[in-house]
């Protein structure tokens, strides 16, 4: 038999209309400076929100945002990735077009394309990569507020990749995040943290199959404070080895946190 065409294979029929259905995935980049994190919430401000009113104004109905995951209030992201089920011949390039018309400037569609229906924005996705920026010095940048973290305590470049390194691999990151669930629950890989460092500015890249609420920014605040002697690293390996509940209390501010990319 000859090999399903994936394109094709997105398209199927409305039960209700009778009309073509199209599952579309959009590649999303926000300012997560004004919304209440990505996922919907009952008095609105989020960016899961936003998108959903501008589907509504353009289809005259509601059209459900399926996205990859949740990310905090604050967040930004340039990479986030969700689906939707869309019915008529409008093809992909014209629905990103008129998504950003009627879309803030906050919020941005940078690609979108026909998918299989057995696509699904969270179920399938493989990793996430997080960026999270760090300004090492006295006083913040006028451009960077909202973007990235100002530190000004010295950080031992040394102890910041020793720390790093402590969490890469499979571990129980129960005691690093504010997921309060069972422990076999909390067990996560983390592929990759990488540390790229251009002058004052601190980039850390993690990269892993999932991660749990708050876990970047948690994991960001205790290699900060080893890094700048306010905790030790024998502290952050009992942690790891035996998490404690309640949770590691040091999580980095949002506004340094971008979700770079969403892989498949």
């Amino acid at each position: 038999m000859p090999a399903k065409d994936p394109v094709r294979e997105a398209d199927r029929t409305d039960g209700r209309s009778g009309k073509r259905r199209t599952r579309l995935k959009l590649t999303i980049a926000y300012d997560g400076s004004a919304f209440k994190g990505w996922q919907s919430q009952p008095f609105g401000a989020t960016v899961q929100d936003v998108i959903e009113e501008a589907l509504k104004r353009i289809s005259g109905r509601r059209i459900v945002v399926h996205g990859a995951g949740r990310t905090d209030t604050g967040v930004h992201a340039i990479g986030q990735c969700a689906h939707i089920d869309v019915s008529g011949p409008l093809p992909a390039a014209e629905w990103q077009r008129i998504l950003n018309f009627n879309l803030p400037e906050t919020i941005r569609i940078m690609r979108c394309q026909k998918v299989s229906q057995s696509f699904h924005a969270q179920h399938s996705a493989r990793g996430k990569i997080y960026r999270y920026f760090i300004r090492n010095q006295n006083v913040g940048l006028p451009l960077e507020a909202n973007r990235v973290w100002l530190v000004p305590d010295m950080l031992d470049p040394a102890l910041l990749r020793r720390t790093a390194g402590m969490f890469v691999g499979c571990h129980d990151f129960g005691g690093f995040a504010a997921n309060r669930s069972a422990p076999d629950r909390t067990v996560r890989t983390l592929n990759r943290i990488r540390i790229v460092r251009k002058g004052t500015l601190i980039a850390l890249t993690f990269e892993g199959e999932g991660f749990l609420y708050r876990m970047v920014r948690m994991l960001t605040g205790a290699i900060v404070r080893v890094a700048s002697g306010k905790d030790s690293l024998e502290e952050v390996e009992r942690r790891l080895r035996e998490p404690v509940r309640p949770n590691w209390n040091h999580a980095a501010p949002a506004a340094g946190l971008h979700l770079i990319k969403v892989t498949y």
